[in-house]
């Protein structure tokens, strides 16, 4: 028999964090990773269809089969636009106010 694979499943929710480990099956995909994980009943906020997910930061898709110490990672949506908020830190780091545009409009 087949040795088993030792995994982890990891989401982090705006409070929380879940951190399993898990043994499974070589050809173990991510997606069945996830479901046997409890992730889902745990963190029901979770949807997998709007959601990427990936191993240690790297995005996957849910047939991806998993390895040896695989980390599997589901990404919760950007709560600030990086490019918005770079931009604040400039203009403060700078010493003036915030001049940049709002999105999609210029000057």
């Amino acid at each position: 028999m087949d040795e088993m694979l030792q995994v982890y499943v990891c989401y982090a929710a705006a409070r929380d964090e879940f951190l399993r480990p898990l043994k499974v099956a070589p050809g173990t995909t991510i997606g069945q990773a996830i479901e046997m994980s409890g992730v889902l009943e745990a963190c029901p906020d979770i949807n997998l269809t709007t959601q990427p997910v990936g191993i240690y930061a790297k995005k996957q898709t849910l047939d991806t089969v998993l390895r040896e110490r695989d980390r599997i990672e589901i990404y919760r949506p950007l709560v600030a636009d990086p490019k918005d908020s770079r931009r604040r830190r400039a203009a403060k780091k700078a010493g003036g106010e915030d001049t940049a545009a709002p999105a999609g409009q210029d000057i």
